[in-house]
Formats: structure tokens, sequence, C-alpha cells
């Protein structure tokens, strides 16, 4: 397999709910050949903020407060009757912010309904006040979110009569049956995040990593890490994928090559922002054209 390419939908453009700018765009997309569009998540922004953005020196994510951010999954579910063949994808959902029963048939629905083209990238979250207004306790949402996830396979998986029976934690319940199932009777999840803990979940519970902001020795420690636990685990390190970041405008096959070196099995690629849908749509074409994409 060679390498994929997604793209992540130009929410800082404040076009991503603008039905007819961001149809356009997934359409070309797809036309360009890349493999799958990747819609951002923020239930809320809380003004004013005290929380540590942890990905910009400033310590204050470059999103405006007020900026149009759409929730992702019904972005991707209108998005998935637009197009026919690109992928579908979350980066990242925060996942304290659903309840996974609630969650679970609501992905199971976008990947029925897409034909299977849903990939999930689930993070904990670093903006504490916005995890808080949704109803979780920011500092127990890893333990959290393992139980989600199991939640969310077990609810997948399940075709007993009698359905599944969860007692954790978190999350209590007996005989409960979600349908439809996903198309292929599970959904991919990564793991997006920065930390050894992302890296540990990705390894135990993920079908791949997504590091955001890391490089180097760093980012070679947290795939040691990922592929360790997988190990340790009885999972199979070599069937996690590896998701790198670069820019739409700077990616060249010779970078690309550079990152597959360093494991990646996907790009996830930022858009130069812009109202223009046609300079937008350009850019992804000039793109498409200089990795040798499949186009049609």
């Amino acid at each position: 397999m060679g390498m994929k390419y997604a793209v992540i939908a130009p929410v800082s453009a404040g076009v991503t709910a603008r039905p007819e700018w961001i149809g356009g765009y997934a359409e070309h997309l797809e036309a360009c050949g890349f493999e799958s569009l990747v819609a951002v998540e923020h239930a809320v922004v809380v003004s004013r903020y005290s929380s540590t953005y942890p990905y910009a020196s400033s310590g204050k994510m470059e999103l405006a407060d007020d900026l149009d951010i759409p929730d992702p999954l019904e972005l991707l579910c209108f998005l998935a009757a637009r197009t026919t063949r690109l992928k579908l994808a979350t980066g990242v959902l925060v996942l304290p912010n659903h309840h996974p029963v609630v969650l679970a048939k609501r992905l199971a629905t976008i990947d029925a309904l897409s034909g299977g083209r849903l990939r999930l990238c689930v993070g904990m979250g670093w903006m504490k006040e916005e995890i808080e207004a949704c109803g979780a306790d920011f500092a127990t949402r890893g333990r959290r979110a393992d139980e989600q996830i199991d939640v969310l396979r077990a609810l997948w998986a399940d075709s007993s009569p009698d359905g599944v029976d969860h007692h954790g934690e978190f999350f209590d319940f007996d005989g409960a049956m979600s349908y439809p199932k996903p198309v292929g009777g599970n959904i991919e999840i990564h793991i997006g995040g920065h930390s050894a803990a992302a890296a540990r979940r990705a390894g135990r519970r993920g079908d791949g990593l997504q590091p955001l902001g890391v490089a180097g020795e760093e980012l070679a420690k947290l795939v040691d890490v990922m592929r360790s636990e997988a190990e340790a685990a009885g999972r199979d390190p070599d069937a996690l994928e590896l998701s790198l970041g670069h820019a739409v405008s700077r990616i060249t096959p010779e970078k690309a090559e550079s990152l597959a070196e360093r494991g990646a099995h996907r790009i996830v690629l930022q858009p130069t922002p812009t109202a223009d849908l046609e300079e937008a749509k350009d850019e992804l074409s000039a793109c498409a054209e200089r990795l040798g994409l499949d186009r049609r």
C-alpha cells in the first residue's frame, strides 16, 4: 500500500459550516485522489479559558473563540452524501465530551450510511473548561476514555439476542443492543495526542497513533511505546498505523518519503486558510499533481 493523504477541513477559514463551500471542497478533494477529509471538534470554546493549549508557544489556540466549528459527526454525515469514495475522519474527536452509548450509535450510523467510510481519531482534550461544560471530570478523562473505547467496541461487535452487559467505573448497563452495526463490524479508532499515555492507549486499544506537535527523537519514543504496549497486550504492532502531519502547500514526494522512513502510513495535511473556494481547490489540485495522486 502506498502513502495515504488526508486533508483537514479548513476550519480556520470560517467556511466549514457553509454547505456549498465545504461540499464543493470535499467533492474536489475526492476528485483529486486524496484518501480522506478530517473534521476537528470543539463542542464549545469557553471564552477567557485558563487552560494551556499545548501546541503553541503562546498557550492559546489559533482559532477565534467565535469561529464556526460545526459538529464533526454532523459535518461528516453531510459530506458522506456529497461524495462516494472519500473517507471521512475525525481529528480529533474530544472523547470526554461524549457518552459512549449514544456515540456508538451515531458513529455506526454514519459508517453504515457512508458504506464503511468512517475513521475515528480521538483525543482526551486539553481545554478543561470545555470538558467540564460537557459534564465530564477533567482529572479522570483518561481512565474514562479507556472505558469509552471498550464500550464502543462492545456495542459495535455484539450480535447476541441478549445484548451486551457492561459494568465499569463510569458506565453501567445490561442487555444493550445497538444497531445498525458498522459495515465491517468495527470502526478504526486512532489515538491523537503528544503524550506517552496517548501512545500507550494506541498500543493497547487503538488502531493507530496520530501524534500532535512531536518530531524527531520524541516521535520515535512514542512509536516505540505504542509498539511495546501492543505486544504486551497480545496485539500485532505491525497492524497499527502512524499518521503524521504536514502542510498541503509544502508537501512533496521527497518529504513524504522522509515521513514514510519515520514510519508514517498516512500524512494529514493542513490546507492554507482561505475563504476563496477556487483558490482552495487550486491548492489541492497542485498538491495532488506534485504527489502523483490518482485523479478521477
